[in-house]
C-alpha cells in the first residue's frame, strides 16, 4: 500500500481496531492491569517484555493517540505527557543534566522561557539564548563543550519568527547534539521539521492539535535519526548501564529508534509523572481527526485578517509571514508552503492603551489566555504570558509592550473582520 496522506493519518492513524473490536479509539480508564503470573509483570519493571501495569507510565489510549502524532509527524516513536510545558521540559532534561548546558532560540514562549531561562538553572543546566537570524558561525559561537542540545519554535509564540530549521540543523549536528523543535503552532499539517532536520519535535497538544480548548496536553515525538551511540560520551543516560533498571542500556537494548522515547517514558515518567489522563487522550484524538481539515481554514482566515491590519492605518505593524512584506516572508515559503497558523500579530498607533482598548471591544474574539483555538482568542503577551521577563528580554524575543496576539478561529472571515474593525474604530 502507499504511504497514506496526512488527512488519512490524522483520521485513522494509531489505532486499527481488528474483528468485533471498538471502531472509536477506546478510553482506558484504569490506573493500573492485572496479571495471572508474577513473573510476567516483573518482566514488565525489568523492561523485558511489551504490555501496561501502572497508567503513569503507559495506557493503551495514551499510547494509541501518542502512535497518530508520531505518524503525522514522520517519527520513529513518540509520548503524550500532561501539556505542552512538560513535554519541552521531559525533552530536555531527557538529555541533559546538572553541570550541562543547552542553546535555544531567543524567539520562543514565555512558559519556555522561563522554563530554560529559571528553572533548569536552578537544577544547574545552563542555557544561552541566541538570536534566530543569527549566522551559523555566530550561532556556533553559543555552543560549549557540554552542550547536549539545541532549541527552537518552527513559529515563534508570538514574535511568528521562522525558524531555519535546516541551518539550525547543520549548527546543531557540526556540534554533535539533537536539534529539538516545538513544531506546535503550525503542526504537522504545515509543517514536518523531521523533514528538514530536526531530531525531536514536541508539541503542546493543548493547542491546534486539540483544537477546542478542552483538554491540556503534550506530546514528544523522536525522528530515530539521531546517533546517540556516536556520540556516546555526551549522552551516557542513553548509552550507559541504567542501574535504576537493573543495567538496561537503552540504546543497546532499543536501538537508535527506540531509545530516546523509551528512557523518558520508563525514567521520567516513573519519577516525575506528568501523564495525561486517558480522557485527556481520547478528547486529543477527537481533535486529531479533523486536523488537516482545520488548519487551512485557520491559515485562510489568519491571512485575511493581517491582511485587512496591514491596510489599517491605525495599526503601526503587523507580524503574518503570509504577507510578502514580511521579514519571515522567504522561510515561511520554504518551510510552511501551503500556510503557517492562525495568529496574527500586530502593534496599534496608539500603543499599549490602544492595544487594551481594542482588545476590551472586540465582541467575537474573548480575551484569555490561550491560542490556536476554534474560537478566535487575543491577548496581550507583554502584560500576560511573558509578563516575567524584562525589558530586554522581551525586546530580543520580538516581543514590544503593545503588541496583541489574535488568534483567529474558524468563524466566518467576514465576521472576524467587521469584530476587528469596530474595535479598531472604538480605540
Amino acid at each position: 500500500m502507499k504511504k497514506q496522506g496526512l488527512g488519512t493519518i490524522s483520521v485513522q492513524g494509531g489505532y486499527r481496531p481488528g474483528n468485533k473490536e471498538p471502531r472509536q479509539v477506546p478510553i482506558v480508564q484504569s490506573t493500573t492491569f492485572k496479571y495471572d503470573k508474577a513473573d510476567d509483570i516483573g518482566a514488565l519493571f525489568d523492561l523485558e517484555a511489551d504490555g501496561y501495569f501502572y497508567t503513569r507510565l503507559q495506557n493503551p489510549t495514551n499510547d494509541a493517540v501518542a502512535a497518530k502524532i508520531c505518524a503525522l509527524e514522520g517519527g520513529s516513536a513518540a509520548m503524550l505527557t500532561s501539556s505542552g510545558q512538560a513535554a519541552n521540559f521531559f525533552a530536555v532534561f531527557n538529555i541533559a543534566q546538572a553541570g550541562d548546558h543547552i542553546v535555544c532560540s531567543t524567539s520562543i514562549y514565555g512558559g519556555t522561557y522561563n522554563l530554560f531561562a529559571v528553572t533548569l538553572k536552578r537544577m544547574g543546566i545552563d542555557v544561552t539564548f541566541v538570536d534566530p537570524n543569527a549566522s551559523e558561525e555566530e550561532l556556533s559561537h553559543a555552543f560549549q563543550d557540554n552542550t547536549k542540545a539545541m532549541f527552537g519554535e518552527t513559529i515563534a509564540n508570538p514574535a511568528l519568527s521562522v525558524l531555519d530549521i535546516e541551518k539550525f540543523a547543520r549548527v546543531a549536528h557540526a556540534h554533535g547534539v539533537p536539534l529539538i523543535v516545538d513544531n506546535t503552532f503550525p503542526t504537522p499539517i504545515n509543517c514536518r521539521p523531521i523533514e528538514w532536520g530536526a531530531d525531536i519535535v514536541t508539541h503542546s497538544t493543548t493547542k491546534y492539535m486539540d483544537g477546542h480548548g478542552c483538554a491540556v496536553g503534550g506530546a514528544i515525538i523522536d525522528s530515530g535519526n539521531f546517533d546517540w551511540e556516536a556520540h556516546a560520551e555526551k549522552f551516557p543516560g542513553l548509552t550507559t548501564p541504567d542501574e535504576s533498571y537493573h543495567g538496561v542500556t537503552y540504546t543497546k537494548q532499543f536501538g537508535q529508534e527506540g531509545a530516546y522515547i523509551t528512557k523518558a517514558t520508563a525514567q521520567l515518567m516513573r519519577d516525575l509523572g506528568s501523564i495525561p489522563s486517558p480522557q485527556n487522550a481520547f478528547y486529543l484524538n477527537l481533535g486529531l481527526e479533523s486536523l488537516h481539515v482545520r488548519m487551512p481554514r485557520h491559515c485562510e482566515n489568519g491571512q485575511k485578517v493581517a491582511e485587512f491590519l496591514k491596510a489599517h492605518p491605525k495599526v503601526s505593524s503587523v507580524t503574518y509571514c503570509g504577507l510578502p512584506d514580511d521579514p519571515y516572508y522567504e522561510l515561511g515559503q520554504k518551510y510552511l508552503p501551503n500556510g503557517s497558523c492562525g495568529v496574527v500579530s500586530f502593534e496599534l498607533a496608539g500603543g499599549k492603551e490602544a492595544a487594551i482598548r481594542f482588545m476590551e471591544h472586540l465582541k467575537i474574539a474573548a480575551i484569555e489566555t490561550h491560542v490556536a483555538d476554534a474560537r478566535s482568542c487575543v491577548l496581550n503577551p507583554a502584560s500576560t504570558t511573558h509578563r516575567q521577563m524584562n525589558e530586554e528580554e522581551l525586546k530580543k524575543a520580538g516581543i514590544a509592550p503593545g503588541l496583541v496576539r489574535l488568534s483567529c478561529g474558524l468563524e466566518d472571515t467576514e465576521d472576524l473582520i467587521d469584530d476587528i474593525a469596530q474595535a479598531l474604530e472604538a480605540c
